[in-house]
């Protein structure tokens, strides 16, 4: 298996995963705050058991976060963990991951700007496309005035990119980086229950669908993509959210039934058929170039 190979397989994996976050979220009810407090908490105490377990059995220095780089694509993991959840609880199912998809635009662009990954004429043309359907999605909330939902799903979208980005820029491996990113919503979190009335404070419908995601799903999922950077570029590790975009609202709608919009539905569909396009485009690229290399690496041979 090359490294390109093994990176599609474990992103995609993690991508699949990631696609029962949303539902485990809203199974779990009760408010915000609390929420954000055990998936962020479960998941960074995950994390450090991981990391223990990891250096005994090895028996050798284990890097828990790769020096500032590694700090500074934990901080941009925290951040969009605080806005991702805040749009669950703000915004429909739909428009979330809907909006999520715009972490491809972000990627590309931060990759062009931060690491001179100038975007192809075909990335450029599916990003317009994606930006116009975006804005189609987000209209409707801004006609109502409902729209800080959509803005966090933006914010997080923005903060995943970040990461991604910065991910790829340092080439370290980052799989602990979104569970210890969890500090700051977990110190957040913390700090707004405790004014609140600290324990009282706290609420959680079902609280085992929480408990489950924080310690199950998001160890899992963001492990895995965090760790894709190290092998694809920053739009292709966005790419593998679209799971996500398809899954979560078929999820959300079999149990809540909690069907999206017209313009939701228009401006979804528009994105999957945008990303789905763009991604066999750079399959297609990317063995186009493996195989002219290896016809090169036979011929200087020869």
């Amino acid at each position: 298996m090359t490294p390109y190979q093994k990176g599609l397989l474990i992103t995609g994996f993690g991508g699949l995963v990631l696609t029962i976050d949303i539902p485990l979220i809203r199974l779990g009810g009760g408010d915000a705050w609390s929420a954000q407090f055990t998936r962020s908490g479960l998941g960074l105490v995950i994390a450090l058991l991981c990391w223990i377990f990891i250096r005994l059995r090895q028996g050798k220095r284990v890097s828990l976060l790769p020096g500032r780089a590694g700090m500074v694509v934990a901080a941009f993991y925290g951040l969009s963990a605080i806005a991702f959840v805040a749009a669950v609880f703000n915004t429909t199912t739909a428009n979330l991951v809907f909006i999520l998809t715009s972490t491809t635009i972000f990627s590309a662009l931060l990759g062009w700007v931060i690491l001179r990954e100038r975007p192809k004429t075909a990335t450029l043309i599916t990003m317009a496309i994606m930006v116009f359907a975006v804005f189609l999605i987000v209209s409707e909330s801004i006609q109502s005035g409902n729209y800080f939902g959509d803005l966090c799903a933006v914010a997080a979208s923005f903060g995943l990119s970040m990461a991604i980005v910065f991910a790829r820029l340092s080439g370290k491996d980052m799989g602990f980086a979104p569970m210890i990113g969890g500090i700051l919503p977990l110190i957040l979190a913390t700090g707004v229950l405790l004014s609140k009335g600290g324990v009282s404070a706290f609420h959680l419908d079902a609280a085992w669908w929480t408990i489950a995601n924080g310690a199950i799903v998001i160890p899992i999922a963001f492990w895995c993509l965090a760790t894709g950077p190290k092998y694809l570029s920053g739009p292709e590790v966005g790419m593998f959210y679209l799971l996500e975009t398809v899954l979560a609202p078929i999820w959300v709608w079999i149990i809540f039934s909690e069907a999206p919009t017209r313009n939701t539905m228009i401006g979804g569909t528009i994105l999957i058929i945008a990303l789905i396009g763009h991604s066999l485009w750079q399959l297609r690229s990317e063995r186009k170039r493996r195989s002219a290399e290896r016809n090169e690496l036979a011929t200087n041979i020869g």
